[in-house]
């Protein structure tokens, strides 16, 4: 596959934003890190994971010196960027409306959601939110809508797009697990499948669950599995499950050109 993938529906939805959907492939980095590792937060060669960040930018040939992200930490915290400067933030979403600004999602299982939408003159808006499922359950992608509208989004212009994330035949879980979903809420049920060989999470039916119930009436879903996609994708339960000493990050992107 190329070193990223984009929603063909959702880049028809304004040619002035752009965005990719980046996987394990196309970087410099090696071992447990090969090769498109993006996670500095990893234990990988900081440079090296500096060089496959600004080889994912300057494949959708954007600025590598605009580039946002934040100190994800699993919440529903989510941040606006007004300016070049990175807000150096705990949170798990962040939106724009400034033209060139580039934000960044890291996941390795997690849900990268994409978002844009646009102002009464048309004018976009865009966001990006890191959606395991702590962060989906707590209201992450709520928080990021509500943000866009508070920068001038009109609503109903709202779509998203959910990218590379743990599929339902792998995201095994316990009954614990279920039962926290459960609590939230009853309707929570759906999203877990009883097999012979375990209980299974679907966890990017979630996310567009939540989404939908969001108001967002475009949601964009591929399904790529990144556990099971091992040439393809990081995964933190891949690695976990080897042993592995840690593991890669990819990245997702979204900018206004």
């Amino acid at each position: 596959m190329s070193i990223y993938f984009q929603q063909k529906e959702f880049s028809g939805c304004n040619q002035r934003v752009i965005h990719g959907f980046f996987g394990s492939r196309g970087g410099v980095s090696q071992g447990v890190y090969s090769t498109l590792n993006c996670g500095l937060g990893s234990d990988d060669n900081p440079a090296n994971v500096r060089a496959n960040r600004i080889t994912a930018l300057r494949a959708l040939g954007l600025d590598q010196t605009r580039l946002h992200n934040v100190h994800q930490i699993h919440s529903a915290k989510c941040v606006s960027i007004h300016s070049t400067k990175n807000v150096e933030s705990d949170a798990d979403a962040l939106v724009t409306d400034q033209v060139g600004q580039t934000l960044s999602i890291l996941t390795a299982d997690c849900t990268p959601v994409l978002f844009q939408g646009q102002k009464h003159d048309g004018q976009p808006i865009i966001g990006a939110a890191h959606a395991g499922w702590k962060g989906a359950v707590a209201g992450v992608l709520e928080s990021t809508i509500k943000e866009m509208c508070s920068l001038g989004a009109v609503a109903e212009t709202i779509v998203a797009a959910i990218g590379p994330t743990i599929g339902p035949n792998s995201y095994e879980v316990g009954a614990e697990f279920k039962a926290e979903f459960i609590k939230v809420s009853s309707d929570y049920d759906q999203f877990f499948k009883q097999e012979d060989r375990g209980l299974f999470f679907d966890l990017p039916a979630f996310c567009e669950h939540k989404l939908k119930k969001a108001g967002i009436q475009q949601v964009f879903l591929k399904t790529l599995d990144t556990f099971f996609h091992e040439e393809d994708f990081f995964s933190y339960r891949r690695a976990t499950h080897r042993k592995d000493k840690d593991y890669g990050r990819q990245i997702s992107l979204i900018s206004i050109c």
